[in-house]
């Protein structure tokens, strides 16, 4: 007789999306790592930075001084009004605190986005390569994601043709990242450009523009498609702090948008989770409008791994990709092992390339199958240089026994 926990039936809603394969593989890292194996951890997309102190402080005097009341949904209004500071010093726009929604995170304020924005059946545009919870959410939402696969030649950027070719009556939002995770990629104000052009001609589109690797970028300023005034109604900045300030735990994001997806998106938020972390939201003030040298300083560190982990990719034939211009990610092409083995394992698709190279590497990375490249794998640099180097190292010598 089955008992009622083997035979409950759980919401369909649950069969419509997956697991994330990041946080997936962090786990297998770590349950490996119990067993005593000495795993290097590749996977995640974390700063291995701790918070800059003046940010610490902040939190512990907002404890000493009782912020530890229910916050207002959208957030703290001097905090909304801090993220409007930043993204007019940062980014030249110009957004009231009645446009910025505060939350548990950039995750929470893509849910929120897409939630209020997508209803059943219409359709999101992804660029693929995504960070992997795009195309989940849009099945959350019961949206349809087209993903639009594009070329490593092109930096895994999206062409203006392209997107135009993919847009269907049925088109409701355009959701990409730049700098982008996995690829890296970051859009020039040029390319950006080109693609408002497109955008012009179909006003029904909505487009999410996920900036949450902002400041870390290597060849020059950042660009936002929501400086086009002609589409600025129509676009949605999700950003947060983790990246960019090593503060991934603290947990909080925000968007800023025109005023009645702002609303919609508070709407949602009141009812799953209110407002973000009170005392997250005193040290994110001071995150935002205070010294930057400390965030300026890790791009610096991450540049200086990312030329180092490149020239380590260099030394393992039948890898190659694009540089990375930003984020904290290299996505080699690895493809050329698929059909090989070990005498023990065969590798058939970057699924069991990661595997492998967990289980006989202990180096932990990320399929390129779920961020919709299924011929990459992602590996993250935002590790120590000693740690980048000897997982390069093991992933060398895995790899030159498949024949």
């Amino acid at each position: 007789m089955q008992t009622l926990v083997e035979s409950v039936q759980l919401s369909s809603l649950l069969e419509r999306f997956a697991e994330p394969e990041t946080l997936k593989m962090a786990k297998l890292g770590r349950e490996l790592r119990a067993k005593g194996a000495d795993v290097i951890d590749l996977s995640l997309g974390e700063p291995d930075f701790d918070t800059p102190q003046h940010i610490k402080d902040a939190a512990k005097k907002a404890i000493d001084d009782n912020w530890s009341h229910y916050p207002p949904v959208a957030g703290y209004p001097d905090l909304r009004e801090a993220i409007c500071k930043k993204l007019k010093r940062d980014n030249d726009l110009d957004y009231k605190p009645e446009n910025i929604v505060v939350s548990t995170g950039a995750k929470q304020s893509l849910a929120n986005a897409i939630l209020a924005l997508v209803d059943d059946g219409e359709e999101v545009i992804i660029p693929a390569p995504y960070w992997v919870t795009y195309s989940e959410l849009v099945k959350i939402a019961r949206g349809v994601p087209v993903i639009v696969r594009t070329a490593m030649e092109n930096k895994y950027k999206i062409t203006p043709e392209q997107l135009e070719d993919c847009i269907t009556e049925r088109s409701k939002v355009f959701l990409f990242s730049s700098p982008c995770n996995p690829s890296g990629t970051v859009y020039t104000k040029d390319e950006l450009a080109a693609l408002v052009e497109v955008f012009k001609n179909h006003p029904g589109i909505f487009i999410i523009s996920d900036e949450i690797y902002e400041y870390i970028n290597f060849i020059g300023k950042h660009e936002s498609i929501a400086q086009f005034d002609e589409i600025k109604d129509r676009v949605i900045i999700v950003n947060g702090l983790s990246k960019g300030f090593a503060m991934t735990g603290y947990r909080l994001g925000y968007i800023a948008s025109n005023a009645v997806v702002a609303k919609g998106c508070e709407k949602l938020q009141g009812q799953f989770t209110s407002g973000a972390n009170s005392i997250t939201q005193r040290a994110a003030i001071t995150a935002l409008t205070t010294d930057l040298r400390p965030s300026m300083e890790m791009t610096k560190e991450f540049t200086r791994r990312r030329e180092r982990i490149l020239q380590l990719l260099k030394d393992i034939p039948g890898t190659h990709g694009a540089e990375p211009d930003g984020a904290f990610y290299i996505f080699p092409v690895v493809k050329s092992f698929f059909g090989k083995s070990d005498g023990q394992e065969t590798i058939n698709n970057a699924d069991d390339m990661c595997m492998y190279l967990l289980n006989k590497a202990n180096v932990s990375t990320v399929t390129g199958r779920a961020f919709g490249e299924p011929d990459c794998i992602r590996i993250s640099f935002a590790n120590s240089m000693d740690k980048i180097e000897m997982a390069m190292a093991r992933i060398k010598e895995a790899l030159e026994k498949l024949k």
